[in-house]
């Protein structure tokens, strides 16, 4: 049995959440550059231009890429033969609350719902477990910004809707959200499970690079069938037309019911921010 103490927790997290916010993954800027690159629509090229200077002014000068510095997601892989000395969601929360006070980042959560009063430190955070064997414990922080996060959907298909009806609803997703999340977009497409668990899917389907296809063939098709389909749309970066609306499309899958074809879609911005680190 290894043991990590909860103090470690909060020194990784906080200082993810800082290098989150202000570090766009290389993944995501080697996207942006080859979609620059290919781009024929000048209104679209100029927007990538400075969607490209903001992250290197961002990089440069250590400050958030952008106002959104979101909901801290954190993504907790444990080994089952790791012992962690401490309350695990204590000590994430407790780097949440430094990481966004000493890196003079918004808070942006509310205590509650509805009655809406600013929790003033950004926590609590989004946390999600995944027990693997091991001995290793890694931390994945994703801030989540809502002009992005308030454009998901999910919806519960039926299986005579079939791959086509797949492929339809993420289509319909992204046409109605428009230039509302920022794009270019990334999309965390969530198939199978239940209503709960094709949500999580596609949230994690987020996390994946944004180079990387989907290692079964016959999803990583389906992935460029449906980013084909949505850079067909013509919203184009920030909604100013071209064929740059999303850099991919990365899909997850889980078994499901007989009765049942659950598909969520949870869009993210072209500042998709993860950072990750293995203890």
């Amino acid at each position: 049995m290894r043991e990590i103490s909860a103090a470690k927790i909060t020194e990784v997290v906080k200082r993810l959440c800082i290098e989150a916010n202000c570090h766009l993954p290389q993944d995501v800027k080697r996207c942006i550059e080859s979609n620059y690159a290919a781009e024929p629509w000048a209104p679209a090229r100029e927007i990538l231009e400075r969607i490209m200077e903001n992250y290197q002014i961002a990089d440069n000068e250590n400050v958030p890429i952008c106002q959104d510095t979101g909901v801290a997601c954190v993504f907790l892989t444990i080994g089952q033969e790791v012992h962690i000395d401490g309350n695990i969601e204590d000590a994430v929360n407790e780097g949440v609350r430094q990481g966004y006070g000493e890196g003079y980042l918004r808070k942006s959560v509310v205590g509650d719902p509805l009655n809406r009063v600013n929790t003033g430190d950004n926590t609590p955070a989004m946390i999600y477990y995944d027990i693997v064997p091991g001995d290793k414990l890694e931390i994945m922080v994703a801030p989540k910004g809502f002009g992005s996060e308030n454009m998901s959907q999910i919806k519960m298909l039926r299986p005579s809707d079939g791959v086509e009806g797949v492929i339809d609803f993420v289509a319909k997703v992204v046409q109605e959200a428009g230039p509302n999340p920022c794009p270019p977009i990334i999309v965390g497409v969530g198939i199978g499970g239940t209503f709960d668990k094709a949500a999580f899917l596609a949230k994690k389907a987020l996390m994946r690079s944004a180079e990387e296809r989907h290692p079964d063939p016959y999803y990583a098709e389906l992935e460029q069938k449906i980013l084909n389909k949505i850079n067909a749309l013509g919203i184009g970066p920030q909604g100013f037309g071209g064929k740059t609306t999303a850099l991919c499309v990365n899909i997850e899958k889980f078994p499901t019911h007989i009765a049942g074809l659950p598909v969520a879609v949870n869009i993210n911005c072209h500042v998709t921010r993860h950072k990750k680190e293995v203890l």
